[in-house]
């Protein structure tokens, strides 16, 4: 199995023993709950990613932000790595621990600390779940935007740490437009608030640099996040069609035609079948592909809006449009929708969950693109995607108990990447780049942007003890990938750190 990090990392730090960073831990910081026998330590070897696990050296459970201050401090002072994990609910690895590393678990960090509703914001800690800070505001007619299907257990750290978006995202955008400020502890410990409650804020937009980071720069302490007003109402059309691709040129037909929806979303034939089965949402199980268009808003807008999207549909090819008649069916469309990835996961003993974006016009060629790798490689591939920005996520179905089949999951997962940048799109849309996708980096960036990429980590963290090894390749793995040129036996830019 590809682990997808380079073990030379190592090398450039010393090798504490666990005993040795115990005890230090243990007398700094007498009061904070640290796992260090094995069998504590298996429930934190892997998160959503589960193909890759690795058991960290030790695990930390704050409680206090003192707490972290101090571990950070004698981990900067011991250079001891820390990988920082909220609820576990990633999938690329991004919060895999490292064995000679400690796991800082940020959970027990779950209070709201304020809900501002004339200000329509809401200050929480890292460990919040997505769906809890909707749930509070509720009460005042806000909700916080950004939905990942994993909403119910992922926590806004998390999501920070990700830019994570969801099947909203399209209309009210990623994390990162619906965060006003972070504040973080650096890796010596040292407390930054960075954006504000404004609108901007001056200097450099560190903001922006800290949504999708991965933990590379710092640990989120405290998250500021914009709340909104509940739409008046919200109604779901779901179109069936006969051609996976005749589905994904309607989605460029439905924006082009000026409407924004809230949320746009495509399942091909074998994620339709297995939702069904597992949610009954009442999907059409003959359909090579369906859409669903959720508009919201006023009334009479919405009202407007969803016979223009019917024409669309209606000449894009649509076989049957279907308006859902209540509140009741328009929660089961998208709880089939939401709950795809463990439908998907009763078909087949393991699957590998890709994630890339593509521009909209490329749907078509990309979804054929995906049939001919799938066919190539001998696997299933069922693809579930907000095909409203693009962002796909193929599912590859494989058996990890047979010889050969999760690196060859693995392999086409890579070419699937692959072919969303040469369709002029990005490795990621929300899952991130972790440990799963550090090849592919080498893929979409050249040895300038990387070694800017370094720079910009070394001047946060100059030792690379936050998660290091993830999201950033080094340029000698690039090399390796076949994605750099080696002059001399001399990688460029050989002054930037290696991390």
């Amino acid at each position: 199995m590809n682990i997808l990090y380079d073990e030379r990392l190592d090398g450039r730090l010393p090798q504490r023993s666990k005993d040795e960073v115990v005890a230090e831990l243990s007398r700094s910081i007498p009061d904070l709950n640290l796992l260090h026998r094995e069998e504590d330590l298996r429930p934190f070897e892997c998160d959503g990613l589960s193909a890759y696990r690795v058991l960290p050296m030790l695990v930390a459970l704050p409680e206090t932000l003192s707490q972290v201050e101090a571990l950070l401090k004698q981990c900067n002072r011991l250079k001891v790595p820390v990988v920082t994990r909220g609820a576990g609910t990633g999938l690329s690895g991004g919060a895999l621990p490292l064995e000679q590393g400690v796991l800082l678990v940020m959970s027990r960090f779950n209070r709201i600390v304020h809900i501002d509703p004339e200000a329509r914001i809401a200050r929480v800690q890292p460990g919040v779940r997505n769906l809890a800070i909707s749930e509070a505001a509720s009460l005042y007619g806000l909700y916080y935007a950004p939905d990942p299907s994993s909403q119910i257990a992922c926590s806004i750290g998390g999501n920070v740490a990700e830019n994570a978006g969801g099947v909203h995202c399209l209309k009210y955008g990623l994390t990162v437009h619906n965060v006003l400020a972070v504040d973080i502890l650096t890796i010596e410990g040292e407390h930054m608030s960075i954006g504000s409650q404004a609108l901007d804020s001056p200097g450099f937009d560190l903001l922006a640099l800290m949504m999708g980071s991965e933990g590379m720069l710092g640990v989120i302490t405290e998250i500021t996040v914009k709340l909104l007003p509940k739409p008046e109402t919200a109604k779901v059309l779901m179109a069936s069609f006969d051609d996976v691709e005749k589905a994904g040129a309607a989605v460029g037909a439905i924006i082009s035609a000026g409407i924004i929806p809230g949320g746009l979303e495509m399942m091909d034939n074998l994620a339709i079948r297995a939702a069904e089965d597992f949610i009954k949402a009442g999907y059409p199980v003959e359909a090579e592909a369906i859409l669903l268009c959720e508009l919201d808003g006023v009334e009479a807008d919405v009202n407007d809006d969803i016979t223009t999207v019917r024409e669309v549909l209606e000449s894009a090819g649509a076989t049957d449009i279907r308006l859902a008649k209540d509140e009741a069916e328009r929660a089961r469309f998208w709880a089939g929708r939401k709950n795809a990835f463990p439908a998907v996961g009763r078909m087949s003993p393991d699957y590998y969950c890709m994630d890339g974006t593509i521009p909209r016009r490329e749907l078509p060629r990309v979804l054929k693109g995906i049939s001919d790798l799938s066919r190539h490689y001998g696997l299933r591939v069922a693809n579930v995607f907000h095909a409203g920005d693009g962002n796909m996520h193929p599912l590859i179905l494989f058996d990890a108990n047979r010889e050969g089949e999760l690196e060859t999951a693995e392999a086409l997962g890579g070419k699937i990447l692959e072919l969303c940048v040469e369709a002029g799109g990005s490795i990621t849309g929300e899952h991130g780049v972790g440990r799963e996708k550090i090849n592919q980096m080498c893929a979409q960036f050249n040895h300038l942007e990387i070694a800017t990429f370094h720079a910009v980590k070394a001047a946060f963290d100059p030792q690379g003890l936050l998660n290091p090894g993830k999201n950033i390749p080094t340029l000698a793995r690039c090399a390796e990938f076949g994605a750099m040129h080696v002059h001399d036996n001399q990688l460029p830019h050989p002054e930037i750190p290696r991390f």
